[in-house]
């Protein structure tokens, strides 16, 4: 079953390198994994504090295996001393994607 979730968030300038650091070392954990049943994007918009996630898991039960990475977990570890503004999660439906040479990050 395919599940997909937006994120968005504000964090505090302050914390945004640190927070950026912790959001590579989640997409360096997924490149030396390659897990297949994960798509997974993050952008920082161009305010430079606003944060949008994408995440797409094909699972049989539709959980995201995302949260169980070590790296992921880390990177949520005091979020909240990063954050300035409650994670709005969204439940989402892809109508299209396209991505013949997605980017390494």
């Amino acid at each position: 079953m395919i599940s997909s979730v937006v994120v968005s968030y504000l964090v505090r300038p302050e914390a945004v390198d640190e927070h950026v650091r912790l959001i590579e070392a989640v997409f360096e954990q997924l490149r030396n994994e390659q897990p297949a049943n994960i798509e997974y994007k993050v952008m920082r918009l161009a305010d430079g504090v606003s944060f949008v996630h994408v995440s797409t898991a094909d699972t049989a039960d539709g959980s995201n295996p995302l949260p169980k990475l070590a790296a992921f977990q880390q990177f949520g570890q005091n979020a909240g001393a990063r954050v300035a503004s409650t994670p709005v999660p969204t439940a989402a439906d892809i109508i299209g994607s396209y991505h013949p040479n997605a980017p390494t990050g």
